[in-house]
């Protein structure tokens, strides 16, 4: 769901727009329709909302008026998972260059870190108390031993009554912030990535592979020195993950990217393909055919499960200062409904931002 939708018209979100973006209105009353369609879709009934698709966009206009900040601006303002990518990007190296679904993986990246710093949100103060807790065993460690005979148990109880308040002590000044700069030793836990193990080759390696070698990586433990500011942040990072449904987020953060999610495809045009059947044009065809079963609509398999992008909205954006929207081929074409043409900036213009 949109959690900002239900109070946002499209009059709203345009008027949200032109707090930062100039001009453009056309562009700006075409992404807000768009995104309170996809509001409307969700008060349907569930039977019914799989026949309803999204109307992709089609941005064209010079660079620096405004098209990827429009797009961005709005996937700000209703929450919604947003990635920006390079068409070109796809085209780099060799015939297809990069795999084109690694934007979809991409995305629901970004919509799992979106959604555990909210939960995170959610779970701050015990998590906070638990890290409160943790500093005072490493600002006063050790426990006082069991009282082996019946004439010691009342200094055994001395010692602890003692110890109490010397942490109660303890805790009066972290909470005052006068034992921020204290150096305490921490352990560490760090698991290696299969990234990192394999460098740039490890990036594209299949989802499942790649799981698979992070499992059977050991984790490497070390003991780290660090004032009580830093070991904060670190400890509170590690009591937070504990708190959390890890599950739960990657339900949530799927969910999201099906439902809400937002793909800006810059430089479309430097896709756009000839009659030449030699040279780049040939990578740029297959790019074109690779990306369209994405916007069509398909299954896309990630690390943390399969991906659907029926209902994913794509904002596509080009210049098309060589090239014009009808050298992409036909099928793609189709899957752009919505053409906005974006009017270069003028003096005036400039004038105005600068205000």
């Amino acid at each position: 769901m949109l959690p900002y939708m239900d109070h946002l018209t499209p009059k709203q979100i345009v008027a949200e727009l032109d707090r930062y973006i100039v001009g453009q209105a056309d562009a700006k009353r075409a992404v807000a329709v768009a995104i309170r369609n996809r509001w409307r879709r969700q008060q349907l009934p569930e039977e019914m909302r799989k026949d309803v698709n999204p109307k992709n966009i089609l941005m064209i206009g010079p660079t620096g008026v405004g098209k990827t900040e429009i797009a961005r601006r709005l996937a700000g303002l209703t929450g919604s998972p947003f990635i920006k990518i390079e068409a070109t990007k796809f085209t780099e190296v060799g015939y297809h260059g990069r795999d084109v679904d690694s934007m979809i993986r991409d995305l629901l990246d970004s919509a799992i870190n979106m959604v555990r710093g909210e939960m995170t949100e959610a779970v701050k103060e015990p998590a906070e108390a638990h890290v409160e807790d943790r500093l005072l065993d490493y600002l006063l460690p050790g426990t006082p031993a069991a009282p082996s005979e019946a004439s010691e148990a009342v200094e055994e109880e001395d010692v602890a009554a003692k110890r109490k308040r010397t942490r109660e002590k303890l805790r009066e000044k972290l909470r005052s912030g006068s034992m921020e700069d204290q150096q305490i030793e921490i352990g560490v836990e760090q698991r290696a990535t299969a990234i990192g193990m394999f460098g740039q080759a490890g990036m594209e390696m299949d989802v499942e592979l790649q799981s698979m070698v992070e499992k059977m990586l050991p984790a490497k433990h070390e003991t780290r020195k660090l004032s009580v500011r830093d070991a904060r942040k670190m400890l509170f990072a590690q009591e937070a993950e504990k708190l959390i449904d890890k599950d739960k987020i990657t339900r949530t953060a799927t969910e999201r990217v099906e439902q809400s999610g937002i793909v800006f495809l810059d430089e479309i045009d430097k896709i756009c393909g000839t009659d030449n059947k030699h040279g780049p044009d040939v990578s740029r065809q297959g790019v074109q055919r690779d990306l369209l079963p994405i916007v069509e609509g398909s299954t896309v398999i990630t690390r943390h499960g399969p991906v659907k992008t029926d209902h994913i909205l794509f904002i596509a954006a080009g210049a098309f200062h060589s090239s014009k929207p009808s050298d992409l081929m036909p099928e793609l074409q189709g899957r752009f409904p919505i053409r906005v043409e974006l009017q270069d900036l003028t003096k005036n213009d400039f004038v105005r931002i600068l205000m």
